[in-house]
């Protein structure tokens, strides 16, 4: 069956201690969100292959990944191509009921794999697993060899089981290690590890299944991946357990428990049912290339493995863009984009397949010269990107907003609803197979209800539709770099201050920091159409001065007190209007009078460049088409946090024109 879509060892692990990169002392790396400044993190993602928070971890998932596929693609051959199908029957619902078979054990088993990895210390745990692959490799050649199907089917329920208790320690140990500025780039390169593994797997198990001594090569290259698996496990610095409840055995009890604990979090769970959608998506989208590639592409064997292997890197591509297009944060903005490019490209690959003439079995180069091939493999590649652009977000999301002591729970729970929607989905597929429909046509009607997901999901979270208007803004328009903004804290309560030059200052500072804002502006910029939509939903409060609305400005600093109080960061524009003159004009008392009433600290800010563009109010005014660049160069800045008794209006000002004039 096709492996690359099933939920596996993607062990996301990262080291406590770091021999090559030593973290501070104590608990290793800051946990994401810690208040580290991010001083330490790695300023590329692939430099994090020269730490021990990353590599052995890498190296482990990487052949559990390989083993995975080496296996799954060797049983695909042989089930399509190989004859183990009884005459008569249908080797794509065979595949799908293997496809099954592997997830169920998600459902039986992730709760107690949550509880255990949160409960217990995770190297140790993750040395156990790999200890278990080994025996599991052994069967899966004794299965090949007697040529049995219920065998081999039962080794893929082994190996599903074994992947469902690696499944919570992998993703529960990367943000434990990792600074915030990491997560999205490790959680990329363990994607891309894991892909670069299937990719490989694929190709041999591809080559295995189609010798004529499939039984031994199988078990000897498993034995051996398994094994140098289990030796690079052993390098896996220790981590700490975070969980000191009981474990529980009952499956049902603790997967109610698990759901309640990921409910807690709305964004959370909406983060999960995404990538629960995803894995429905792409496992069925995979599991209906083996009968595409025979039935309707004219293709043997090796057009197979091409068209598996590029789907492939195609979604390593799209993870590792990710990192670039987010600026190392997590930035769920990519998410409407994601959905909305595996939809167009979806729909548009019903059409190629059409367009493609299924006439003799081809092999890859003459396939790969056939008319209408280009398009097919564009659109599975374009898929794929957009794919990646969907789930790595969704998933960095998860781990960035779970706390520690319930994270690898939460991920047991998100496991269970992959598991959930897989199975559901492969049923879906079996059933639509089984009344006569055609894999082309499941695959449209796929594309044309992950539109339908994705609009709910925004709906129902409009943090993602924000989140992705902002990263629109500040990604189109402008091209903004960011300066000192390490200054700026982690977590705790704060306040940014800033100059005030354009009805996108507040867009530009929300996909500039990586950690949400509440900001603090005039009624009326709050009530310009989309971006009132923004303000709304990051909780945005609006104040006028004392003069147009006095009730207005007591409600404005009584919820600006509770959300200090609460721990948030809010931005202030203390000239209390724009600029009309590219001047920074005097700042009003009312930075005073917030620090006075909660002390905290606060973080001068300015934003460089804006000054003549579309949103500012140079020249014939603001949203009036002028002379110059439309995507303006703009550089955010931050300066040292100021402590509260020293935060008063003048001398804020003078830190703010400092760092427009660097």
């Amino acid at each position: 069956m096709a492996g690359q879509l099933i939920p596996r060892r993607s062990a996301n692990h990262d080291r406590s201690m770091d021999s090559l990169h030593p973290r501070p002392a104590g608990h290793g790396a800051a946990p994401a969100g810690a208040a580290s400044g991010n001083r330490g993190a790695e300023k590329n993602q692939f430099l994090l292959l020269g730490t021990r928070r990353l590599l052995p971890i890498f190296v482990t998932q990487f052949l559990g990944a390989f083993n995975d596929n080496v296996f799954k693609q060797a049983l695909l051959i042989l089930f399509v191509f190989g004859g183990l199908v009884a005459a008569g029957g249908d080797s794509g619902i065979t595949v799908h009921i293997a496809q099954g078979l592997f997830v169920l054990p998600f459902v039986l088993f992730s709760a107690i794999a949550g509880t255990l990895a949160d409960k217990l210390e995770k190297s140790r745990l993750i040395r156990l697993v790999k200890l278990a692959e080994i025996g599991v490799a052994a069967l899966a050649g004794v299965a090949v060899y007697t040529g049995n199907i219920a065998a081999m089917l039962g080794v893929l329920f082994l190996f599903g089981a074994q992947s469902t208790f690696f499944g919570p320690l992998k993703y529960a140990v990367l943000p434990q290690h990792l600074d915030r500025a990491e997560l999205v780039g490790g959680n990329g390169m363990l994607q891309v590890g894991t892909l670069i593994a299937i990719l490989i797997g694929t190709g041999v198990g591809g080559v295995i299944g189609a010798s004529g001594e499939a039984p031994l090569l199988l078990v000897v290259c498993m034995l051996i991946a398994a094994g140098v698996g289990y030796l690079a496990s052993r390098a896996i610095p220790t981590a700490a357990s975070t969980h000191k409840g009981a474990v529980r055995f009952n499956p049902f009890t603790e997967t109610a428990a698990l759901i309640r604990i990921a409910r807690e979090r709305k964004a959370v769970f909406q983060s999960i049912l995404g990538i629960s959608w995803f894995w429905l998506l792409g496992s069925v989208t995979l599991a209906q290339i083996p009968t595409l590639v025979p039935d309707f592409l004219g293709g043997g064997p090796s057009v197979l493995t091409l068209i598996l292997i590029g789907f492939t890197i195609a979604i390593g591509v799209g993870a590792l863009l990710c990192e670039a297009m987010s600026g190392k944060r997590v930035e769920i903005g990519l998410v409407p984009i994601g959905a909305a490019g595996v939809s167009l490209f979806g729909v548009d690959l019903y059409f190629a397949i059409a367009a493609i003439d299924a006439g003799p079995e081809r092999d890859a180069l003459t396939f790969l010269s056939g008319a209408g091939t280009p398009r097919l493999l564009l659109d599975l590649a374009m898929m794929g990107v957009f794919s990646g652009l969907f789930a790595v977000p969704l998933q960095a999301n998860i781990q960035a907003r779970t706390p520690l002591d319930r994270r690898a729970r939460v991920i047991a729970a998100n496991n269970v609803m992959n598991a959930v929607f897989m199975v559901a989905g492969s049923a879906f597929a079996i059933a639509w197979l089984f009344l006569g429909g055609e894999a082309p046509s499941l695959l449209l009607a796929l594309a044309v209800v992950n539109g339908c997901v994705a609009i709910y999901i925004c709906r129902q979270v409009p943090e993602f539709t924000m989140r992705f208007l902002v990263w629109a803004i500040s990604h189109t328009i402008y091209r903004v770099r960011q300066e000192g903004l390490a200054a700026i804290p982690d977590r705790g309560a704060a306040v940014i201050v800033c100059n005030h030059v354009s009805y996108v200052d507040a867009p530009l500072l929300a996909g500039a920091v990586r950690r949400p804002i509440r900001f603090v502006m005039h009624k009326d910029i709050h009530k310009i159409p989309v971006l009132n939509f923004i303000f709304r939903t990051s909780r945005t409060i609006p104040i006028a001065s004392a003069r147009e609305d006095p009730e207005l400005v007591e409600r404005a600093f009584n919820a600006i007190r509770e959300g200090l109080a609460a721990g948030d960061l809010l931005c202030v524009f203390p000239e209390g209007k724009l600029t009309s003159d590219g001047e920074v004009a005097d700042f009003r008392k009312g930075i005073e009078r917030i620090v006075g009433e909660t002390p905290v600290p606060v973080v001068p800010m300015a934003l460089c460049g804006l000054w003549g563009s579309l949103f500012s109010r140079e020249g014939r005014g603001a949203f009036k088409r002028r002379r110059g660049p439309l995507w303006r160069r703009v550089v955010v800045r931050a300066g040292p946090p100021v402590a509260p008794e020293q935060a008063t209006a003048a001398a804020l000002r003078e830190r703010v024109l400092a760092l427009l004039r660097p």
